[in-house]
């Protein structure tokens, strides 16, 4: 049987927090508080183990979250449970789920704990790329076995599954949310008129990537002018707001491009009757608006991730550690006016990629073509256990070019540097890695 241990932190994100990308914006933990938090007293590591431990003699997998009451998150945890707890799964393991909350101290010390019962694997949505690297060595030195989805870690022993450098499935040179959703932003408007950009968290690497690769875009089209920018904190409600000031300033604007929060600012456009271009990420109700023939595309990260890392975590279990490459690419979902079409049910079928009775704000992306077919809105809802999992395909599609290696490792592989990037890759001149 399942084994839950939640222990939040907060119900939901807190400022600074990305709701879907696995970063603080208070990335630096000084060294000596780790390490503090790394030898901690006999004690209290024996108070944390003894919720983690089981009479049940089964080996033991752990998924490891940040923080509750966020569709994102809620979305993704109760995928990675379906898998989880799926009869093949559960006969073999005992699962535990930990809320770690927004305190990378809390969950070095929760994964400490896990490493400590005889983890074998960790499937994780990491706080802090970094201050997470050396208790994840130590569980690697122990035999453990890590999974990061959505955000990244550094540790080199770690898996990392990510759609923050991600390209489109049909063409794999066409890589970067920001700077893809900006082409088809520019595309649409026939590369002339006045934009307003909604971006992220400011100061995250993540907005900074969005935004970043979005303007290397922009850049290339005198006719586009960026007539306003402004934060949106990955949030509906304040890109709401946001969005009715700009548009209050400038409403004469043509277009819009978006990060998260993206059905507010279309929420924001209807309130004062505008029907322009907007591109953002994957709420359900931008995909309805779509569908209704409102111009844009819907991508960004999707929630899916969470159950396809725990279908890599099994894999390697099963069959060793060189069965699965160390950096994978979630594709980038694609959704236009085209091809926005509402479900008839809980499933993904002909095509289908938005729900009728789903939130504004239910993030869509819960299912894969590829790598998490056994996906359904039910799973994505409920956590009702999957009856039986797909296997994965051949990962060599979805691993990791070297070229982008340094957005997810912050450093490059041996044998390449840092530099612009100008082949294989689309938009050219975007910083990355370069082979010597």
């Amino acid at each position: 049987m399942l084994a839950l241990v939640s222990e939040p932190i907060s119900s939901s994100p807190p400022v600074g927090v990305r709701p879907h990308s696995g970063e603080i914006m208070i990335r630096r933990i000084s060294a000596g508080l780790i390490a503090a938090t790394l030898s901690l007293g006999m004690v209290s590591l024996l108070a944390s183990c003894s919720s983690l431990t089981s009479s049940s003699g089964k080996d033991k997998i752990f998924l490891d979250l940040s923080y509750s009451g966020n569709n994102w998150q809620d979305e993704g945890a109760n995928l990675a449970m379906s898998i989880a707890t799926s009869p093949e799964v559960t006969a073999e393991y005992d699962v535990r789920k930990v809320i770690s909350g927004a305190d990378v101290l809390k969950q070095i010390s929760d994964i400490q704990s896990m490493i400590a019962v005889g983890a074998k694997l960790v499937v994780l949505y990491p706080i802090s790329p970094t201050a997470l690297g050396p208790v994840i060595q130590q569980g690697c030195d122990a035999g453990v076995v890590f999974v990061a989805y959505d955000g990244t870690v550094e540790a080199p022993c770690a898996w990392n599954l990510s759609y923050i450098t991600g390209a489109k499935v049909d063409n794999p040179q066409e890589a970067f949310f920001g700077a893809q959703t900006a082409q088809a932003l520019v595309d649409i408007m026939g590369g002339q008129g006045k934009i307003m950009m909604n971006r992220g968290v400011a100061g995250t690497s993540t907005d900074t990537v969005h935004y970043d690769t979005a303007k290397s875009v922009f850049d290339q089209y005198p006719g586009i002018d960026i007539v306003s920018e402004y934060y949106g904190n990955w949030d509906s409600s304040v890109s709401q707001q946001e969005t009715s000031k700009a548009l209050a300033a400038h409403p004469d604007v043509e277009g819009i491009w978006s990060q998260a929060g993206e059905d507010g600012v279309v929420k924001a456009l209807e309130a004062v009757n505008k029907r322009i271009p907007v591109t953002g990420e994957n709420s359900n109700y931008l995909r309805e608006k779509l569908s209704e023939g409102w111009p844009g595309v819907s991508s960004g990260s999707p929630p899916a991730q969470g159950a396809v890392a725990v279908k890599i975590g099994l894999e390697i279990l099963k069959n060793g550690r060189d069965s699965i490459p160390k950096n994978i690419e979630m594709p980038l979902p694609w959704v236009t006016t085209e091809t926005a079409k509402v479900c008839p049910g809980s499933e993904f079928v002909d095509g289908c990629n938005f729900f009728a009775d789903a939130d504004d704000s239910f993030v869509t992306e819960i299912f894969q073509q590829d790598l998490l077919p056994e996906s359904s809105y039910t799973a994505a809802t409920t956590v009702d256990p999957v009856p039986a999992l797909s296997a994965l395909p051949p990962l060599g599609k979805f691993t990791q070019p070297e070229s982008r290696r340094s957005y997810t490792r912050s450093a490059c592989d041996d044998g390449w540097v840092a530099g612009e990037v100008d082949g294989g890759q689309t938009p050219p001149g975007l910083p990355g890695c370069v082979s010597q």
